[in-house]
């Protein structure tokens, strides 16, 4: 496993799932005045694993993080990226036909941490990110996903394009979207083992990808905007293999 630099995260929620995970956390800020009956649980849990809180001024918060941290702060261990055989065994251990997100070069942190959130909601078993030209593991996008970025494995390539080669080489289908020549994508065979494209903000999917996938659908839509956005995009398509995986083993 590969690692960045550490963080700091902020909001009780992302700091809540981060103990409950087990992830290694150095050291907890609360701001004084913070009500004790609302973070009980943050303070049972830093108890429980041994992790130093100091309560300090607010304005000490403030310079901690300028996210919206409701007064608590905490500094951890870097974020750890999966390797692509951790996907393959998520799916194994569930024992579910593997179904994971590929997002093509997105760039908008807020975009990948509610992308992570809907995969942890309907059990994506993992998202691959490119190396370059993306947004990785960040506070922001950790702030974004609600604590889904530590449920949700997150595999960071070199390339996309050998990377689709070596999922096709082991049985994954690819599906991407596309506008002209494509599918609606309520009529997508979901029951496979799947990887969905996901295009970046703007370009969309790159024309290399395209042409490697299996499948292409496209989201009908009668008004005047010509496309969604990404994290959007992502979630319908999520939630209709969600609905036809279940609907196949009722």
């Amino acid at each position: 496993m590969s690692e960045q630099q550490g963080e700091m995260i902020a909001g009780k929620n992302p700091v809540l799932e981060a103990l409950r995970s087990g992830r290694e956390i150095n050291k907890l800020w609360i701001a004084e005045g913070v009500k004790k009956t609302g973070i009980n649980e943050v303070l049972d849990l830093a108890r429980e694993r041994g992790v130093l809180v100091q309560f300090v001024p607010k304005k000490k918060v403030d310079q901690l993080s300028d996210a919206n941290h409701q007064g608590i702060v905490a500094s951890v261990a870097a974020y750890k990226y999966a390797e692509l055989e951790d996907l393959f065994n998520a799916a194994k251990e569930k024992n579910e036909d593997p179904f994971f997100i590929i997002l093509d070069e997105l760039e908008d942190p807020h975009n990948l941490g509610s992308i992570m959130r809907t995969a942890d909601a309907i059990g994506v078993h993992g998202i691959i990110i490119p190396k370059r030209r993306a947004v990785g593991l960040t506070a922001v996008v950790a702030k974004a996903s609600t604590g889904a970025i530590e449920h949700v494995p997150v595999v960071r390539v070199t390339n996309l394009a050998q990377t689709v080669d070596e999922l096709k080489d082991r049985g994954v289908w690819i599906a991407g979207t596309d506008a002209k020549g494509s599918v609606d994508y309520r009529k997508m065979d979901a029951t496979l083992p799947l990887a969905v494209i996901i295009g970046s903000e703007g370009r969309g999917m790159s024309r290399l990808l395209r042409d490697k996938c299996d499948f292409l659908y496209h989201l009908p839509m009668i008004g005047h905007v010509t496309s969604l956005n990404a994290s959007v995009a992502a979630a319908l398509l999520m939630y209709e293999v969600y609905r036809k995986r279940q609907e196949k083993n009722e």
